[in-house]
């Protein structure tokens, strides 16, 4: 993310000659006063954003659940606009909005709810610095996709049950800026009125000094929690996980020549995590606690040859795919980081170079029976084991095309694939059974669903 500082126009003041006896500074009165605001994408299916003030971009490509640092500007009417960034363009999702910021404090601006109905919300406090050991902790019910909730905010594990809550929010209610002493802290969320925790942040260290802000927001990564937590600061936000959120993992066999095979995790080679997967196959996500886990690749039912022997860092929150590449004699892991967040305004399209015989290639990207003899590549010299990232790609029909790289005749394709909007894709480019020639894909994800 992106932050621009804009310049506001500073007013040039006579110097007036003062009595004596005259308490006031006439030139000190008539300074602005200053206000400070920020900004905070909360729209769980929106695309990363830009935000104008007064026409000017101030913030540029925002992703979801990410915040601007806290801007000092003076008391005044503003003109907020937030565009979102589409393949075809930006379009404007808000505003433009007038907002008069009074001196003094601080504002923070959501942009929540789905694509479809997404809005401003505009919460304000006063702007000040705590008392010695104290915080000021405001709540935000910023996730539309979850109902009345209660919430607790105690000393680590002290027991809910009997409890009356410190808050029950609905969405776009807060609780009230409140102070309290600073140190270790639980949040827990469930529905109202039900014992069910939907959402525990385990023991949280809340420091002294700092206006917190608290956003309740939909999760979009792993695990059962239907939110989770941003801790908005002065710097922006940093998200809270479930303490129970797991890391996913799913396996990709995309080594041509080799045989069927388990994944066995840390030795454990009685109970592989992975049993029996052929070439070109993958398995669904599995989900593990966040830790660095020893993965071995074997024959089936067999201990030896490991023909992989990697350590995974597998991070809580996070989903990833796991490709055996390459052929047998050279067989490697391809460690690749997933998304799992759909965006309503596009198609969001991965290619993975998986196939050693292929060299580098040229990919394409273009409208059906397009002949790329016309055209130039999408992707240009992309090398074995590289890959896209998620491409923004309007919804439609397209062909893909692979070829050496320099050459417009075809290795892959033409390949007809639809993409729609809030869809996520991915095309693995391998080698055809036992290795080599004809090359083909596997398709994963939503091209599978």
């Amino acid at each position: 993310m992106k932050l621009k500082y804009f310049l506001l126009p500073f007013l040039v003041l006579p110097l007036i000659a003062c009595n004596d006896d005259d308490d006031n500074d006439p030139i000190e009165e008539m300074m602005p006063q200053s206000f400070k605001v920020q900004v905070v994408h909360a729209s769980q299916d929106s695309p990363n954003v830009n935000v104008s003030v007064n026409g000017s971009e101030t913030l540029s490509d925002v992703n979801y659940k990410q915040a601007s640092s806290r801007l000092t500007l003076d008391e005044g009417t503003y003109t907020l606009q937030v565009d979102g960034i589409t393949p075809s363009g930006d379009a404007t999702v808000i505003g433009p909005l007038d907002v008069n910021f009074a001196p003094d404090q601080l504002y923070t601006v959501l942009a929540v709810n789905q694509t479809a109905s997404i809005e401003p919300l505009v919460i304000n406090q006063a702007d000040f610095t705590p008392a010695d050991g104290e915080l000021t902790v405001q709540v935000i019910h910023a996730a539309s996709n979850a109902p009345t909730v209660d919430i607790y905010l105690t000393a680590p594990g002290t027991d809910i049950s009997g409890t009356a809550p410190t808050t029950t929010l609905s969405f776009k209610d807060t609780l009230s800026a409140t102070d309290i002493p600073a140190g270790d802290y639980q949040i827990r969320v469930t529905p109202t009125g039900d014992s069910t925790v939907v959402f525990d942040s385990g023991t949280i260290s809340l420091p002294a000094g700092v206006l917190l802000n608290v956003a309740a927001v939909a999760n979009t990564t792993t695990g059962d929690s239907p939110i989770s937590l941003l801790a908005i600061t002065d710097e922006g936000a940093t998200e809270i996980l479930d303490v129970n959120s797991p890391a996913d993992f799913r396996v990709f066999h995309v080594s041509a020549d080799a045989p069927n095979v388990d994944v066995v995790v840390n030795d454990d080679f009685a109970n592989p995590v992975v049993t029996d997967l052929a070439f070109p196959d993958f398995t669904g996500y599995l989900s593990v606690p966040e830790a660095t886990y020893n993965a071995k690749v074997v024959p089936t039912g067999a201990d030896t040859p490991v023909v992989i022997d990697a350590d995974l860092a597998l991070e809580a929150g996070a989903s990833y795919s796991v490709l055996a590449v390459n052929d047998l004699a050279n067989i490697e892991p391809l460690v690749l980081a997933d998304t799992r967040r759909a965006i309503s305004t596009e198609a969001q399209l991965r290619v993975v170079h998986g196939s050693p015989a292929a060299g580098a290639v040229d990919i394409y990207l273009v409208s059906p029976g397009t002949d790329v003899n016309d055209v130039e590549p999408t992707l240009s010299n992309v090398p074995f084991k590289a890959e896209t990232g998620y491409l923004s790609v309007a919804e439609g029909d397209y062909d893909v095309i692979v070829t050496a790289t320099g050459s417009k005749t075809a290795a892959i394709g033409p390949a007809a694939i639809s993409l729609s909007n809030g869809g996520i894709y991915t095309i693995i480019a391998r080698d055809n059974a036992g290795g080599g020639a004809p090359l083909n894909v596997i398709l994963a994800d939503d091209f599978v669903l």
